[in-house]
């Protein structure tokens, strides 16, 4: 299954300020509401996958899977379309793998659209899954959270930006330089919230299922 690691947890805010990309934006209507990501231009393998994907109608039908709160809603896995209830998921996707493109000003912040992967045993490449993704909630860090995370070797030295973000809308930053960040939500964090806050089975799988009922490309 394509898992990420969990730690603590806190309270968060909203403010956030966006990238701009020369990608089209990608709008997701769902069954708890409608949110708006914002694609990378650094991150072109992952961003041109997704919008190819997009574009295919290959995200329509999917559930949220996976649900872990204050920490990701996760998406992407073409098995879970007309899946029945308690059937555990989060084993598919296409052919494919994505190979890894960290770059250091994209973190996971809250808000922060990246892809999941298969655990470094399996995967020491870190090459991400072809279409499963997340969307980091989070939680919000104090500067001496974040120091004490740079002394044990847990994260290298944040900046300025990634401070001011995960001490004031918070995120995830563990999974930094491990899973790649291509995008991130400019409208609609309010259902990343509802979906974030969903009761889930001991899997993870949302008691009522979270639908994606299409995604498409919003023109400029």
């Amino acid at each position: 299954m394509y898992r990420l690691f969990i730690i603590v947890s806190a309270l968060f805010l909203y403010q956030i300020s966006y990238s701009q990309s020369s990608y089209p934006d990608v709008v997701f209507e769902t069954t708890a509401g409608k949110f708006t990501v914002r694609l990378y231009e650094d991150t072109p393998l992952h961003s041109e996958n997704f919008l190819k994907l997009v574009k295919a109608g290959y995200y329509n039908g999917l559930l949220f899977h996976r649900v872990i709160k204050k920490f990701m809603i996760q998406t992407g896995d073409p098995n879970s379309r007309n899946a029945k209830p308690g059937v555990q998921l989060g084993y598919g996707g296409p052919s494919y793998t994505i190979p890894p493109e960290f770059v250091a000003k994209y973190y996971h912040k809250k808000g922060a659209l990246a892809m999941a992967r298969q655990g470094d045993n399996i995967n020491p490449k870190k090459e991400s899954n072809g279409s499963q993704f997340y969307i980091v909630e989070g939680i919000v860090f104090t500067n001496s959270q974040l120091d004490q995370m740079v002394q044990k070797g847990q994260h290298l030295p944040f900046s300025a930006q990634q401070r001011n973000d995960y001490t004031s809308i918070g995120g995830y930053p563990f999974l930094d330089y491990e899973y790649t960040v291509f995008g991130e939500v400019v409208q609609g964090l309010d259902v990343i919230d509802k979906i974030d806050n969903v009761a889930t089975d001991p899997n993870d799988r949302p008691l009522q299922d979270v639908k994606i009922i299409k995604a498409y490309i919003l023109k400029k």
